[in-house]
């Protein structure tokens, strides 16, 4: 099928999440098959928490909008323009993916099908409704995707290729499994953000964007902080102030409660605002409810390290003080073109 025809149910798609916002949902009268699917769709973002305790209204509407957005027909045509699909040779491509943010193996499962192949997908048991209820209004709007579009509960057979996304461990266990097909595996990766102590209070508001949406489940949350000696916290402290009502989510407030205790009974030193405890730490992975930091003295130093880290990090977030730095409050809104793990999926999609 070519990218054309694959294209056109994507932006149909676009248009039909459009209609799904956090305050009210309006039905458009020139959105295909909403006789179908409207209603449908709203209950099924009413039940999503029960299905993840994680997706909260909040989050899986800003998901629904975020993806709305990113199917427009200018972000799909700038994407794919950059690619030969005509070249492509339709195979069967198998995908493992992730479920700790809503939708999160969604930009994998469009990036088959826009390229021209077959997608074989086994969701994660934390993310199996949405990507299923979009495929079958996929499948509405151009029924000839029914023959590219399986889901599987059992084991990945036959298929030509793989893209897997899963922990480092799992990772081990998916490059000895695949390892006579090509593949993509994706691994366990955190974001950073760079201060310098300049930043305005607006900058520190949306650093809280990149901190907390999503409760920092994502990799493309920021989970460590690289600050100057004897940096002052107070700021940060006081623009995050704004992202206090998290603690009233129990199962972030159970995390935080835990974590804590932890890091304490340790003697570990801690920052505590009582609803974030921020560690310094060398490492990335923080905990729920708790960020890392670490002091550099030269930020060419740092530029230097984080580029020799790349393999752990998923975004650096910065007022321009780090190369290809994201700004503040972009981490959890990527173009179609900001791939995972910086692995242009396309390109490896046209070439099977």
């Amino acid at each position: 099928m070519d990218s054309i025809n694959t294209k056109l149910p994507f932006v149909a798609l676009g248009k039909f999440l459009s209609q799904f916002t956090l305050n009210e949902q309006i039905m458009y009268a020139d959105v295909l098959h909403n006789d179908l699917y409207f209603e449908k769709f709203k209950d099924l973002l009413a039940l999503s928490q029960s299905h993840n305790g994680w997706f909260t209204p909040e989050q899986v509407y800003f998901a629904v909008q975020s993806w709305a957005e990113a199917l427009k027909e200018d972000n799909l045509n700038e994407w794919i323009s950059s690619y030969d699909l005509s070249v492509v040779q339709p195979k069967t491509v198998g995908l493992i993916l992730a479920g700790n943010i809503p939708l999160v193996g969604f930009h994998d499962f469009l990036s088959v099908l826009i390229s021209g192949h077959k997608v074989l997908v086994k969701t994660s048991s934390n993310d199996q409704h949405l990507i299923k209820f979009l495929a079958n209004y996929l499948i509405s709007v151009e029924p000839k995707l029914a023959d590219s579009i399986t889901f599987t509960d059992g084991k990945l057979e036959n298929f030509d290729a793989v893209i897997a996304t899963g922990s480092n461990n799992t990772a081990r266990y998916f490059e000895f499994y695949f390892k006579n097909k090509p593949n993509i595996i994706r691994k366990s990766r955190n974001s950073v953000a760079v201060l310098n102590g300049k930043e305005s209070q607006e900058d520190l508001v949306n650093l809280g964007e990149d901190i907390f949406r999503y409760f920092g489940l994502g990799c493309r949350n920021v989970s460590k902080l690289f600050v100057p000696k004897d940096y002052s916290f107070e700021a940060f402290f006081k623009a995050i102030y704004e992202y206090k009502d998290v603690i009233f989510y129990e199962k972030y407030s159970n995390n935080y409660d835990y974590n804590k205790a932890v890091f304490l009974m340790s003697n570990f030193k801690l920052l505590d605002n009582e609803f974030l405890t921020l560690k310094e730490d060398a490492s990335y992975a923080s905990p729920i409810s708790s960020v890392f930091y670490e002091y550099y003295e030269d930020i060419a130093d740092l530029q230097t390290r984080l580029t020799n880290e790349a393999g752990q990090i998923q975004c650096v977030v910065s007022k321009g003080l780090i190369e290809n730095s994201i700004p503040f409050g972009q981490t959890q809104q990527p173009k179609l073109w900001d791939y995972a793990d910086n692995v242009d999926t396309l390109a490896f999609l046209t070439t099977l």
